[in-house]
């Protein structure tokens, strides 16, 4: 395959930045289009001297569309409206949509399955490898254990992210759900505060921590009376999460329309 062009949405954010040197620095990739969003004092100026840099050619765009067109795959992490409205034209282009946006609802998912039928979508609460693993392993470790040990889902990001639980903690929770037969809306529990009254059985809860520069901490607890089982993942450097999208963005091109997961794209699936 010869270098495949990509455009990414929302370059002015610290995960577009990153997603930008991770491409530069591909062989299998170029990027071809950034977008930022409208009113924001990079529109119009040449990517690399918004970013501090030499000039690269790229300018940075407001409309998707025109950035969209220029692609064979669009990496996505901005936000869920964004994103859903990428990818309406992402359908129509043709083009793979990589999304690692989270705070997604069922009706935006809905949405997303509809454009599905016309392109490729590779979407995960999170691109790294290990927390792939994580997943798969909590599933496992559920669905080897009974309810006499409750799961509790501890996830920690840095100050500036907007949602809770984070998407990995969610995409967690289903795998601890899938493992035992059970739908996660029947059993989660994603807040506690004054009198709560004792823990049901069953439930899988959920504790967010926000603070400081934190890439984002995942630990998986199976308590039991006597004994505790952890499953963790630290990650340290942004990057993992770039590299992630940048495999399926790769993993994806000439495939066929569906809705795909990063476990597709690990062979983990």
């Amino acid at each position: 395959m010869d270098s495949l062009g990509i455009a990414v949405m929302g370059a002015s954010g610290r995960m577009g930045q990153m997603l930008i040197q991770t491409i530069a620095a591909s062989d299998r990739a170029h990027l071809v289009a950034v977008t930022a969003r409208p009113g924001h004092e990079w529109i119009g100026a040449d990517l690399g001297e918004a970013m501090g840099g030499a000039a690269t050619g790229v300018p940075v765009l407001d409309d998707p569309l025109e950035a969209i067109v220029k692609a064979g795959a669009v990496i996505d992490f901005t936000s869920p409206a964004a994103t859903v409205a990428h990818a309406t034209l992402t359908a129509q282009a043709r083009a793979v949509h990589v999304i690692g946006t989270t705070g997604m609802s069922d009706e935006d998912i809905v949405k997303l399955d509809a454009a599905a039928r016309h392109a490729t979508i590779i979407r995960a609460g999170n691109m790294s490898l290990g927390v792939n693993l994580l997943v798969r392993l909590t599933e496992q470790v559920a669905a080897a254990l009974d309810a006499d040990f409750d799961v509790e889902i501890v996830e920690a990001h840095h100050r500036h992210k907007v949602d809770a639980p984070s998407g990995t903690a969610l995409m967690l929770g289903e795998a601890a759900a899938e493992g035992r037969g059970v739908s996660l809306a029947e059993v989660a529990d994603r807040g506690r505060d004054g009198i709560t009254g004792a823990r049901a059985r069953g439930d899988i809860g959920f504790s967010a921590i926000r603070g400081g520069d934190v890439v984002g901490e995942h630990d998986v607890i199976f308590a039991a009376d006597g004994e505790r089982i952890v499953l963790r993942h630290l990650a340290t450097d942004r990057g993992i999460f770039a590299r992630g999208a940048l495999k399926a963005a790769l993993w994806g091109y000439g495939r066929g329309p569906g809705h795909f997961s990063m476990m597709s794209v690990l062979g983990l699936d």
